[in-house]
């Protein structure tokens, strides 16, 4: 048996609170699939996307000729053309592999107008009147075999712009009809849709002038019964709204609508409710005021870090009114909107990563989609070189060592140090705990009782692109291989916990009967 003390390294010791992880009760389970993320709709067809703040790139106007145009209400100096990107690349394809089995959802405010072409020819210069961009069958053949190639179930969402309309306004479902032909047909499968990313932010997402939520009603009445003659395995998932917050009211977006509003006019109608979490938006989206900005002297603060857990139980609330019973996911989620913030590609936005998920598995949340896997910023990978960055070797160790049970650590609040319990991945009877240590002045104490395998992540500098395992640099070996992930085998006594330092613990010997 295995037990843990916790406490304050301090001049004065703090009480010491055991944690016993063979008697740690269950709380309940996340989807094997849990952790998982997004390629961006704009990437597939190539586009404009948010602009990282290093690029030295100076035309976004460069866009090529079937670029999407930039979201409705920003300047185009914020974005920046991509090729298509290749989904066939190695590198790409093993990095994704290794966080598998996950979801890729490939969405996004683009995707909302993006026209499909269902026949091998070139693709037009220009998209079709009433769409923004176009998406080929060999683009979406690549993001096939993509999913198939990585153990990743796909996720996705319809165009819903002008272009989709007859004339009397109404959505038709040829295009998304074609979309769900095309995929069977080339071997894959749709595992979760939602009818269209963001429905509150219709004027963002290229819905037609005055979209409101009995539109959306409307055509999600139409949607539903299509999707399930159809595609009769896919779940339907939404409403998929963002931007809302419990303590202040929604941001300055015009055409706003409420989650309330929407799932008003629809009623019960969803096999799984989603969400979308920015706990801010990135300094790109200053003109939306300072009020919804962070920085990164904040960004270990327990204020900050506790964010996305207030966000969450604001949309179960919705969920538990308007979709009771209904499981609950995360499909875009990342430090903030707008691309992310400078420091979302360093260590220092490892801590809300995996606070973040530690925290919502606990509270019921079945599956979170980080935006993205390697777009702008916010990327778990570089988006030129597909190297890892910080928050990348974070979801590994995830995937390593947290299994599907959530456990409770039965822990008593300590400011800005969180634990989180799961059962060990592969080890019957196993637990893995995940002390993350944001203070960044005072150490705590780990007493174990006997040993454990450690895997402590630190970096030199908090907003370092570089992460230390157990005090050594992650990197890609010279043949683009993983390195391998070992622990430091730890003996019974005392361990500390540096500031600023997050460590894994695995105790295969647990014996917890929940975990069996």
């Amino acid at each position: 048996m295995v037990a843990v003390a916790l406490f304050v390294s301090t001049n004065v010791r703090a009480q010491v609170q055991s944690l016993d992880p063979g008697k740690m009760t269950a709380l309940g389970a996340i989807d094997q699939r849990f952790q998982s993320y997004n390629i961006e709709m704009v990437e597939v067809t190539g586009g404009r996307f948010w602009k990282p703040y290093t690029s030295q790139a100076n035309s976004p106007a460069q866009a090529g000729p079937k670029a999407a145009a930039p979201i409705a209400g920003f300047g185009s100096d914020l974005f920046e053309y991509r090729a298509p990107i290749d989904l066939s690349n190695s590198r790409l394809r093993e990095l994704a592999a290794a966080l598998g089995p996950a979801y890729v959802r490939v969405s996004g405010s683009w995707a909302n107008s993006v026209y499909f072409q269902d026949s091998d020819e070139a693709a037009p210069a220009s998209p079709p009147s009433g769409f923004g961009s176009v998406l080929t069958r060999k683009e979406w053949k690549g993001v096939i075999d993509f999913a198939r190639a990585t153990d990743a179930e796909l996720v996705t969402s319809f165009a819903i712009s002008p272009g989709t309309r007859n004339a009397a306004g109404e959505w038709t479902p040829e295009q998304a009809g074609k979309v769900l032909a095309y995929t069977k047909s080339a071997g894959g499968r749709i595992a979760d849709a939602e009818f269209m990313n963001e429905p509150n932010l219709p004027s963002f997402g290229g819905a037609p002038k005055g979209y409101d939520a009995a539109a959306y009603a409307r055509d999600l009445a139409i949607f539903k019964p299509f999707l399930k003659q159809n595609s009769p395995d896919t779940l339907l998932i939404g409403p998929g709204s963002t931007a809302e917050t419990p303590d202040r009211p929604p941001r300055a977006i015009p055409g706003f609508l409420t989650t309330d509003a929407l799932l008003t006019a629809t009623g019960p109608a969803f096999d799984v409710f989603d969400y979308h979490l920015y706990a801010a938006v990135s300094q790109r989206c200053a003109r939306l005021g300072s009020g919804q900005q962070t920085t990164a002297a904040d960004a270990l603060s327990a204020e900050w870090l506790s964010r996305s857990e207030k966000i969450a139980a604001f949309y179960a609330g919705l969920r538990d009114k308007y979709e009771p019973g209904k499981p609950i996911w995360l499909t875009e989620t990342a430090d903030a909107a707008c691309g992310g913030n400078p420091w979302a590609s360093t260590f220092l936005d490892t801590f809300r990563y995996l606070v973040q998920h530690g925290r919502l598995a606990q509270m019921g949340v079945k599956v979170i989609m980080h935006n993205t896997l390697s777009a702008s910023d916010y990327g778990l990978l570089d988006e030129k070189t597909f190297e890892p960055r910080p928050n990348y070797w974070a979801a590994l160790l995830w995937r390593k060592l947290m299994g599907s049970t959530v456990l409770d650590p039965h822990l008593s609040a300590r400011e800005n140090v969180y634990a989180y319990a799961h059962c060990l991945q592969g080890h019957p009877g196993g637990v893995a705990l995940l002390l993350v240590n944001a203070d960044q002045q005072r150490a705590y104490e780990v007493n174990l009782l006997s040993d454990a395998e450690r895997y402590t992540l630190t970096a030199k500098h908090l907003e370092d692109k570089t992460v230390l395992l157990n005090g050594k640099p992650l990197a890609l070996r010279n043949d683009d291989a993983l390195p391998q992930l070992a622990g430091e085998r730890l003996h019974a006594g005392k361990v500390v916990l540096a500031p600023k330092s997050i460590t894994f613990l695995a105790q295969a010997d647990a014996n917890n009967n929940a975990c069996r």
